[in-house]
């Protein structure tokens, strides 16, 4: 039997990158979910896009191997505890379970929305609960579990040093720290659960840690296509948040998506790991490299009434690098030359 995968969130960033890897790469089939709160609607990021309506699925492409259910995530998983034979029976979809479950549902956004509105963010808690609840009914054959480098304590990301952090840092069974906001809080709850899918209900999952990831199909609430965007518009004064000397470990999709399916390979306890370049990159610098590739000086403009976050957050991938032979292949250069390159795309199409 054809397999299917299940991608929540699959309209958001890392979601449809994740499910055009598996178009392109399989003759799998897709199951994919999306509110579209904050992700876009898969005619506006599907090459030739082409779909019909059953019921209130839609089936796209030509082969229909892509079914994408617009709602509340949480609502579907109420239905399919209610019924756990839901989509078979609405839909008429033959399998016996998912393959794969990518879990990437959540409420999302730049540093405006985590300090912002953290409440509305803390209902990540919600959609993670019932996930989990509902994968050790379904037992898919594996699952992957995105967390962040927010969960990691902020007491190890201050201004008086900086360093490079290590999946030990965070440890269940030891003082666990305080992580960034309630985003960091609910990603800290949802590994803890991972564990626990696995350790209790057998199920196979593996759990990420990306650091700062950026894409050219990324929104412009992110700092990686905002500064480009700016960059290519030659902005100047070029404003930044903050003093501009706070850091990030910026690491492209394309290299996130190549880890995933590593781990997902060679990790089903539920442990997590890191995913980043192990370089740490002040916005400074990041507005310095774009204004190189534009071709232009800038006098910088600091905000300093913005919200920053944390000011140093990178990784320490040596266990990465010792464990599973993985490092990133796409430098920052080559990354924000590919982001630069879409935004003045996008600019000169406007």
């Amino acid at each position: 039997m054809q397999k299917i995968h299940l991608v929540s969130g699959g309209c958001g960033f890392v979601g449809r990158n994740m499910v055009k890897r598996l178009l392109n790469t399989t003759k799998d089939r897709i199951f994919m979910v999306d509110d579209l709160s904050i992700g876009r609607h898969p005619s506006e990021w599907l090459e030739n896009y082409i779909a019909h309506s059953q019921d209130d699925l839609e089936i796209i492409g030509p082969e229909g191997r892509l079914f994408f259910w617009k709602g509340d995530f949480r609502n579907l998983l109420f239905y399919m505890r209610e019924n756990p034979r839901f989509i078979q029976d609405k839909y008429s979809i033959d399998f016996e379970q998912f393959s794969d479950v990518f879990h990437f549902a959540a409420i999302v956004g730049g540093r405006m929305k985590i300090e912002g509105d953290p409440m509305i963010v803390a209902l990540d808690l919600s959609i993670d609960a019932e996930f989990f609840y509902w994968v050790t009914q379904h037992k898919p054959k594996r699952v992957l579990y995105p967390s962040s480098s927010a969960a990691y304590p902020i007491s190890l990301q201050s201004t008086s040093f900086a360093i490079a952090l290590s999946e030990g840092d965070i440890d269940f069974n030891k003082n666990l720290g305080t992580p960034d906001m309630t985003y960091g809080w609910s990603k800290l709850t949802g590994e803890f659960l991972a564990q626990i899918a696995a350790k209790y209900y057998g199920v196979s999952v593996a759990c990420i840690r990306p650091f700062s990831g950026y894409g050219e199909d990324q929104e412009l609430a992110y700092p990686v296509p905002a500064i480009a965007a700016r960059a290519a518009g030659k902005e100047d004064p070029f404003e930044v948040w903050g003093s501009g000397k706070q850091g990030r470990d910026f690491v492209h999709i394309d290299d996130v998506l190549d880890f995933i399916f590593i781990l997902l390979d060679q990790v089903s306890d539920g442990s997590a790991y890191n995913i980043g370049s192990g370089e740490l990159t002040s916005f400074l610098e990041l507005i310095e490299l774009f204004a190189e590739i534009a071709g232009y000086r800038p006098t910088i403009k600091p905000l300093l009434e913005k919200p920053v976050g944390v000011h140093s957050r990178y990784a320490n991938m040596d266990l990465v690098s010792n464990k599973f032979g993985w490092k990133p292949k796409i430098s920052l250069r080559e990354g924000m030359e590919r982001v630069y390159k879409k935004q003045l795309e996008r600019l000169s199409s406007e």
